[in-house]
């Protein structure tokens, strides 16, 4: 079987390509490898995401939680200088290529690279979190990236997700209304759903 991107330490033979792709109107140049999500470009619904994302947020850092090789946290800084992020990855060559691209790009002043499975070296609270989540390492990943935000939000800071329909929106959509008290399908394009919750403090349901 072959491995997916969804692994902590990739065995695929190394095949590294770099190029540029314009993301949020910067000219931002990517190196990737086997073994990573979208090696290729800058995969469609990310881009959604990232044109959707309502930047109106309270202060404080924003998480790019299963960051692939950066292009969210990067293409982010380049717009939101004064912002510092996280970029999260349980793929140790992922990660490695966030740091690289980061510099590359002359953002990684405001980045900070963290190897994770989830949440489990994420520590803090932040203005807003961002998921393109993996589909293919499973449900119950995709819902616990989802579940845990809520733990990981300043009042009123938000999750956005961006799901296919057929890869599970509706039921992320179920699941975030049903923890954060609201949700909102804030783009649909090309049956990419971005979701957006707002935290909001303890909810009842």
């Amino acid at each position: 079987m072959p491995e997916h991107y969804y692994t902590a330490n990739p065995t695929t033979a190394h095949d590294e390509h770099t190029w540029t792709f314009e993301l949020l109107d910067h000219a931002l140049t990517f190196t990737t490898d086997a073994g990573v999500f979208s090696k290729g470009t800058v995969d469609y619904g990310t881009r959604t995401m990232l044109n959707a994302f309502n930047r109106d947020i309270p202060a404080g850092k924003i998480l790019d939680l299963g960051a692939g090789y950066g292009p969210v946290a990067i293409s982010l800084a380049k717009v939101l200088p004064e912002r510092e992020f996280v970029a999260a990855e349980i793929n140790a060559r992922a990660a490695e290529l966030v740091q690289r691209n980061a510099q590359r790009n002359h953002v990684d002043q405001q980045i900070t690279v963290v190897q994770s499975d989830r949440y489990e070296n994420v520590d803090g609270k932040f203005a807003a979190i961002l998921t393109n989540p993996p589909v293919r390492a499973g449900k119950q990943i995709v819902t616990d990236m989802i579940a845990g935000a809520i733990n990981h939000l300043v009042l009123e800071g938000t999750l956005t997700v961006v799901l296919q329909k057929k890869q599970g929106a509706p039921s992320a959509k179920k699941l975030m209304a049903e923890l954060f008290g609201n949700v909102q399908t804030i783009a649909k394009d090309k049956g990419y759903y971005i979701l957006e919750s707002t935290y909001v403090g303890t909810t009842n349901s």
